[in-house]
């Protein structure tokens, strides 16, 4: 399975995960989910195995934070992917899917440097 990133190409946290990549040699497709959007089913299999949708919603950014307090107080598993499928800039970035059935969310140079190990 190639690696594929989900996540918007202009954001700073992505900008240096493709650098990270791109420094180590490592080859990847990107999946640009605000303009292509993401398909519910995928978003429903990452907040699975992440352990929940709390772990997948960026809730430090400026779309978490212009949310009614009504719809941030009511999220719940299915709310929350449907919420995060209209407005894709919710999802944390960047979600990395890699060889091994291994899923990434978020970056740092350690969270790469361990899932990329040889």
């Amino acid at each position: 399975m190639p690696v594929t990133v989900y996540g918007i190409k202009n954001c700073n946290t992505m900008k240096k995960a493709f650098a990270w990549l791109d420094e180590h040699g490592i080859a990847y497709d990107f999946h640009d989910y605000k303009k292509v959007g993401i398909d519910p089913h995928r978003l429903a299999g990452w907040v699975a195995r992440a352990g929940g949708w709390e772990h997948v919603i960026n809730k430090s950014g400026l779309t978490y934070r212009g949310l009614p307090e009504t719809t941030k107080n009511s999220l719940d598993t299915e709310s929350a992917i449907a919420v995060m499928v209209a407005k894709p800039s919710l999802i944390r970035r960047p979600v990395v899917e890699a060889e091994g059935g291994k899923l990434i969310i978020g970056f740092s140079d350690e969270s790469f440097a361990v899932s990329f190990e040889k």
